[in-house]
């Protein structure tokens, strides 16, 4: 699929469009950054197909859902969803209902069976079939013969993203390595996602020249681990410096100008020093780093098999905040894993104090089906589960207001993203070290990077006063 002609296909009816009615299509996403991206291409793909995205599920002959399964109950919001879906059609003619994503791929063809009536599966590497989907199953819709499709990848499969269809028109979420091969006890994304795969460093540059000449001022590379990055052939980085490929491509990527690059998720396992190094070398390269360390107990780390010590991971967290750019650093961490004691759960919040995140994601354990954590029958119980989550919270907390308040009367670059929404007198965007900042300015400002005084540290934001 040619990009520019996407965009032409935007505006004109496609071929397709002209021979049959345009089908309208509503696409609803659970879940993280990888899933916001695919679904951006999804709509993509379903525009330049002939088919009209739509805004509202009441308007819509076809609803897709596409579906995230590293919480607990993934499933149960699911059918939820659905049900509210049918309900909310009780008169007139029922919309096909696709699942797409995660849960699509985990449980395949017995998602149709299911009495919340699902058209069709859409696996988490077929989306670029989506619109041949969709088609057949309008087709077949009075057969109710579902379709599944939990295939490969095609060879030719198109990442880019049409403007229209981007959640921001100033952001662009840019994969550069998907699934995983490090099958952490407790997680599904290496079942749902399947084995690392990097994209070749070339065709990811070429992109971030494409976004940069669409007025894109941010771009954020992506995947499981984008720090286990290691393409198979033409890696396109020769004469960059770097101890690994992903260093590598951070200084390709940073040498096309772009204003700002982001990158998440890092693997505490594979996180190499010279990824501080580059960003202190170059200042497109934002200053935070996620880096999930889920237990500050080696025991659990062990149990978890995450592979990386407390004090290896100390070790990458003090190269992060010697950096003379004072890089944000936020995590992960997840409570009451099965054999957490009282003593693991003391580490984990003496790493917590230590590290002093400016960000923390607190996840109370749940079993996901299928993985070695999940055959575990000794297991904490809800309660205290629910008592460790609150108390490392309250500590986040504590230490996140501290963390915030030395912002207090700095000077932070923001790229003005969109209207507050608490009052549109104000705008919104994040810092280059990603802290959500709110200021009073004209909506002519949005899109550009401005400079912002803190005069308000909040828990979870920041408020300030934009420079001349």
């Amino acid at each position: 699929m040619d990009f520019n002609s996407t965009l032409t296909l935007e505006s004109e009816p496609s071929r397709a469009s002209l021979k049959t009615p345009v089908n309208k299509v509503y696409l609803e996403t659970f879940g993280c950054q990888m899933n916001v991206s695919d679904s951006e291409r999804v709509k993509t793909t379903l525009v330049a197909e002939g088919f009209e995205v739509v805004t509202s599920e009441t308007a819509a002959d076809v609803v897709l859902i596409n579906t995230c399964s590293v919480r607990e109950k993934a499933e149960q919001k699911l059918y939820h969803r659905i049900g509210r879906i049918r309900h909310a059609r009780q008169s007139g003619r029922q919309p096909l209902v696709g699942v797409l994503g995660c849960v699509a791929q985990l449980e395949g063809d017995t998602l149709l069976a299911k009495p919340q009536r699902i058209d069709f599966v859409v696996g988490t590497r077929a989306t670029g079939r989506i619109a041949e989907i969709v088609r057949k199953s309008l087709n077949a819709r009075e057969r109710r013969d579902g379709l599944v499709d939990l295939g490969e990848r095609e060879n030719e499969y198109e990442w880019a993203v049409a403007p229209a269809q981007r959640n921001s028109p100033y952001v662009a979420f840019l994969p550069i390595i998907e699934g995983c091969n490090k099958f952490c006890t407790y997680c599904i994304v290496p079942f749902s996602r399947g084995r690392e795969e990097s994209r070749p460093a070339a065709e990811i540059i070429k992109e971030i020249y494409r976004l940069k000449e669409q007025g894109i001022k941010e771009v954020h590379l992506i995947g499981q681990n984008v720090n286990s990055y290691r393409p198979r052939v033409g890696d396109g980085l020769d004469g960059y410096r770097g101890a690994t490929p992903f260093v590598k491509l951070l200084r390709a990527a940073a040498a096309t100008g772009i204003e700002r690059i982001k990158f998440t998720t890092s693997f505490p396992r594979d996180f190499h020093k010279e990824i501080v190094s580059a960003i202190d070398e170059f200042e497109n390269l934002c200053n935070w780093v996620h880096l999930p360390v889920q237990s500050g107990s080696d025991k659990v780390l062990r149990l978890m098999r995450r592979g990386h010590p407390v004090q290896n991971y100390l070790k990458h967290v003090a190269a992060i905040k010697a950096s003379p750019r004072k890089i944000s650093l936020t995590s992960d961490i997840i409570v009451g894993f099965p054999g957490e004691t009282d003593e693991d759960f003391e580490a984990t919040k003496r790493l917590v104090e230590e590290c002093e995140y400016d960000g923390l994601y607190i996840f109370k354990y749940s079993p996901r089906p299928g993985t070695p954590a999940a055959a575990v029958t000794e297991t904490l119980s809800e309660a205290v589960k629910q008592e460790r989550f609150l108390e490392l919270e309250s500590l986040q907390r504590k230490i996140q207001q501290k963390v915030y308040e030395r912002y207090q009367d700095r000077v932070l670059k923001v790229l003005a993203e969109k209207i507050s929404s608490k009052t549109e007198e104000d705008l919104s965007g994040h810092s280059t070290c990603h802290k959500v900042v709110n200021f009073a300015a004209p909506v002519s400002q949005l899109g550009r990077m401005v400079e912002v005084r803190i005069t308000t540290a909040k828990l979870n934001s920041l408020y300030g006063t934009m420079l001349n």
